[in-house]
Parts: C-alpha cells; structure tokens; sequence
C-alpha cells in the first residue's frame, strides 16, 4: 500500500499517523459501502408488519375459538416469544434479521431472539453452565426492571385507588 504523499511503501509498523488526516477520512470515505435507506425502510416495515399483522391475527383467532381478550394475549404473547426462539435456534431469525435489522428486532420475537442467541453462544460450555447461565445476560436486566416497577406501580394503585 502506497501512502499517497511521496510514493513510499507502507510496511506493517507504520503508523496511521504518517498519511494527513484529510487523504486519510477521503480513503475511508471511498472505501465504506453507502447503505441503501429506502430498501432498508421498506424492508423493516414489511417484516415488522407482517410479524405483527401475524401475531393479531392469531389472537383474532384465540378469540374467535372463546377465549377472552386478555387470555388470547397472553396466549399470543407466549405463542410469539416460542416462535422467536424457536427460528433462533435453527438459525432462520438470523437471516431475517440480516434482511429486515430493526423490522425484527423491535416485536417480542426480537426480545426471543436476543435471548436465545446469547444462550446458544455459549452451549458449548455445557447447558447448565452454559445455556442456563448466559441465558440472563440479556433477560436478567429486562427481568429485574420489570418486576421492580411491576411492584412499584403496584403499590402505587394500591394506595391512590
């Protein structure tokens, strides 16, 4: 690799410091890859959309069969948190996660997802040491924040009601 200023070779020990810092950002800026925002908009929206439009439409069906508004939601909630992991550990949340980024991410089978990869990263440790542990790295904030504020907003409908 040349460095651009008097022809020179850049061995490996050179530092970075010896290019000027604008043919430098130049470089880089013709070297990064300009992401397309209209097909990624489009592709979030769609993924997104349809994995919504998906989960309604089976608690329209839970509901349709007799079961209560509230019973059909936590049913669909359970039932999309088991869809969530169960394409992460087959490996297809990855690859719609690739093509759609925040699309599916930001459902609760996004929440399954990121449960689920950082167990799977460590299944090579065992599945009590390993699996079980990791699980929480990411579950276990979400968890304890959860139950914190559950708590709090508890006693709060308890004593101003």
């Amino acid at each position: 690799m040349f460095d651009g200023k008097n022809g020179q070779e850049n061995k490996p020990g050179y530092s970075l410091e010896q290019f000027p810092r604008q043919e430098y950002q130049e470089m880089v800026k013709s070297l990064k890859p300009s992401p397309s925002y209209l097909r990624n908009a489009l592709a979030a929206f769609g993924v997104g959309g349809f994995i919504c439009a998906f989960a309604q439409a089976f608690l329209n069906l839970l509901m349709e069969m007799g079961l209560t508004k509230q019973d059909a939601g936590t049913v669909t909630v359970v039932f999309m948190i088991l869809i969530g992991a169960l394409l992460t550990g087959l490996g297809v949340y990855d690859n719609i996660g690739k093509f759609a980024g925040a699309g599916s991410i930001i459902p609760i089978t996004g929440f399954a997802n990121s449960i689920v990869s950082s167990a799977l990263e460590w299944k090579r440790e065992g599945y009590v040491f390993g699996v079980a542990a990791k699980m929480f790295t990411i579950a276990g904030p979400v968890l304890v924040y959860g139950i914190i504020s559950s708590v709090i907003i508890g006693m709060i409908y308890l004593f101003f009601r």
